[in-house]
């Protein structure tokens, strides 16, 4: 169980589809998410040993079953609060890269790494970089990588 602020309604249209981010995310949630205090609950999952400070960022349990063996791997260690993804583009990247990143990271955990992590975030916090895709008001949903594709 993850702890967060809720920042969008479970508004749905005629067919009992959730209508998109953009339409969905109140007034008040579009100034959590572009200061980062929507993250602010989750130091409880911190305390309570369930994350990290630092690490790839938790996802969407229905995503589990599109996974790659590769892209598996994030699993390897806690997720976090923030990481090499969240720095290293947020969700102006798409989702293989974020992949790669998160298992970049977790090839190469360090102390001076998870050190750099945490600054790089607060950097990106003040500037308000990579809140929201180029073409949605959060991230596209997780789709799956394509399997013909070569994992590096």
């Amino acid at each position: 169980m993850m702890y967060k602020f809720r920042t969008m309604t479970d508004e749905r249209d005629e067919n009992g589809e959730l209508l998109p981010d953009s339409v969905r995310l109140t007034k008040f949630g579009e100034f959590l998410r572009s200061t980062s205090l929507d993250e602010l609950p989750e130091l409880f999952n911190i305390l309570y040993g369930d994350m990290s400070i630092i690490g790839p960022r938790p996802l969407l349990v229905q995503y589990l079953h599109l996974y790659t063996e590769h892209q598996k791997r994030r699993h390897e260690v806690r997720p976090g609060l923030s990481g090499l993804a969240q720095v290293s583009g947020r969700n102006t990247i798409c989702w293989e890269d974020k992949f790669n990143l998160d298992v970049e990271y977790v090839d190469n955990v360090s102390l001076i790494g998870d050190w750099s992590i945490i600054f790089l975030t607060i950097k990106k916090v003040f500037v308000k970089e990579g809140i929201n895709s180029e073409t949605a008001a959060t991230m596209e949903p997780f789709k799956g990588t394509k399997k013909d594709r070569v994992e590096t």
